[in-house]
């Protein structure tokens, strides 16, 4: 979170001389942040002023965000300024929202019970989490909303609705899922169902396809052998991509990170990066996470579908820094109750 959108490792090393290396604030100053060049009213950017802004709903600040508005139209303010170490984006409570949703939920996921719970959850007075930036597809939802369309057909398509983001909820999904004995296909399925309302890309949900394949293959405790076969499988959507070639090319992350591929959001761009990290550093996930978030770009995002891939076969990151969370102990009833929802008897 300290160096999310940080677009010039340079930039993450002067901050923070050696790179990140254990869960840091967000610092006051972010060098390449355009949070002011994103919409307050809808998804997406605005460029000059809207002859229409005072005929639209604030979404950010009157509807969502509230009480954080004045963050947004300040240069190199912070996207999680205020944000202390240790504690959760905005992204990572949505995904404890559909965990207790599904904790509440009667052996499958509820459609309409998470989307309730997500506006329940974002529209809260006082705010229900304390973060300062939410993404495009957020304030696009919230946008829609506000104009009246019903929950469902909110979702808003913008340039950056193919994004890694979409998958920061996902694993909960699958997981809940998978325990409670729901075939691969319609978990698949669900997970398609449940990205439309957020994000509805057709080439993100053929990621996701792979990353739910990936995760249930992973569930199954394969061998290192059959952990790499997995996560170069996962890949093979990609035209060109090969995850155990790349990695054998030895290549300076730097060099697949930032030429090769983008650090930016785009799916096309951070689910081989993923895969890379995954695969080349599968054997020390600490150190993934690390280079990851030294590699800027989306990192939070991407650490959220790289943690949750690489947890399946460690448990060296969860037992070691999970209590360093500012809410582990919240986190951690929030699983057990997932877990005991999950496999209770029908």
């Amino acid at each position: 979170m300290p160096v999310h959108w940080y677009y010039n490792p340079l930039d993450i090393d002067k901050a923070f001389p050696g790179g990140i290396q254990r869960f840091e604030a967000a610092p006051d100053f972010h060098p390449s942040s355009i949070m002011s060049l994103h919409s307050t009213t809808s998804g997406g950017r605005h460029f000059g002023k809207d002859a229409s802004r005072d005929k639209v709903p604030q979404v950010v600040g009157d509807v969502i965000l509230k009480g954080k508005a004045q963050f947004w139209n300040v240069p190199n303010v912070h996207y999680h300024q205020g944000l202390g170490s240790g504690e959760n984006t905005l992204n990572a409570h949505c995904a404890r929202v559909l965990m207790r949703s599904l904790a509440d939920a009667s052996g499958h996921y509820d459609r309409q019970a998470f989307v309730s719970a997500y506006i329940g959850f974002m529209t809260a007075d006082p705010p229900a989490h304390p973060d300062t930036y939410a993404e495009s597809y957020h304030r696009g939802f919230f946008a829609n909303l506000a104009r009246g369309l019903a929950p469902e057909h909110c979702a808003m398509t913008t340039h950056d609705t193919p994004s890694v983001g979409g998958l920061a909820t996902v694993a909960a999904l699958v997981f809940y899922e998978i325990l409670s004995g729901t075939a691969v296909p319609d978990i698949q399925a669900l997970c398609r169902n449940h990205l439309a309302l957020t994000h509805p890309d057709e080439g993100l949900m053929r990621v996701c396809d792979r990353y739910v394949d990936l995760l249930c293959g992973l569930l199954a405790g394969p061998d290192d052998e059959g952990v790499k076969a997995l996560l170069s499988e996962a890949g093979k959507g990609k035209p060109g991509l090969d995850v155990e070639a790349l990695v054998k090319r030895n290549l300076p992350d730097h060099q697949i990170v930032g030429r090769l591929y983008s650090p930016a959001c785009y799916i096309s761009d951070s689910w081989p990066v993923v895969l890379y990290l995954a695969y080349k550093y599968r054997n020390d996930p600490w150190l993934a996470l690390r280079v990851n978030t030294n590699l800027g770009g989306d990192n939070v995002h991407r650490g959220m579908v790289l943690g949750a891939i690489l947890g399946l076969f460690s448990d060296e990151v969860a037992t070691g820094r999970f209590d360093q969370l500012v809410a582990y102990d919240a986190i951690g009833r929030e699983i057990a109750a997932l877990i005991s929802s999950a496999t209770a008897p029908r």
